[in-house]
């Protein structure tokens, strides 16, 4: 059974350089805000893989996990259920500048509840959609494209270049 938890102290793990540990987890994840809609995950967790491995002087880290997304379709707004993998990796070595340190990783505690938040958000699509060929909405009615039917139309605007000809009165 996976341990639930926001943060893992892996200085407990007590690994010897070059030895890793595959741990089952229950992360938490905040629903969070993307391109002005809101998402989030059923139950507001995930069943997490970390992989711990000590390196020389610091950590090896990846994450994975599948989870749905709850949100809306950003063409017609209908419940868009997508299904999202991720695989993500951190490594952490003291003294190895900026890209050898892990954001995440604070002495030995990870934090793997933020990694997982920010590890989601990269894994997601550039477009959030029910389903590939989703029509969108009307954009002078609104009305759902993918339950209109091809017969949805507009009567034309008229040319706004006459529209001085409408002012006229001829009676």
């Amino acid at each position: 059974m996976a341990q639930r938890t926001d943060k893992f102290e892996i200085g407990a793990l007590r690994l010897s350089s070059g030895e890793g540990r595959r741990l089952e987890l229950e992360v938490p994840v905040d629903g969070f805000e993307f391109g002005g809609q809101r998402y989030t995950i059923p139950g507001e967790q995930v069943n997490a893989v970390v992989d711990v491995s000590h390196t020389t002087n610091g950590y090896s880290l990846r994450l994975r996990f599948n989870t749905e997304l709850e949100g809306p379709c950003v063409r017609c707004l209908e419940s868009a259920g997508q299904n999202v993998e991720v695989d993500a990796r951190e490594v952490d070595q003291p003294g190895g500048g900026e890209e050898l340190s892990s954001p995440y990783l604070e002495g030995d505690e990870l934090d793997v509840r933020a990694w997982a938040r920010d590890a989601l958000a990269l894994a997601l699509p550039t477009r959030i959609v029910c389903r590939e060929d989703c029509l969108g909405l009307c954009g002078v009615c609104g009305e759902n494209l993918n339950e209109a039917g091809p017969d949805h139309a507009h009567e034309r605007e008229p040319d706004p270049r006459w529209a001085a000809l409408r002012e006229l009165n001829l009676e």
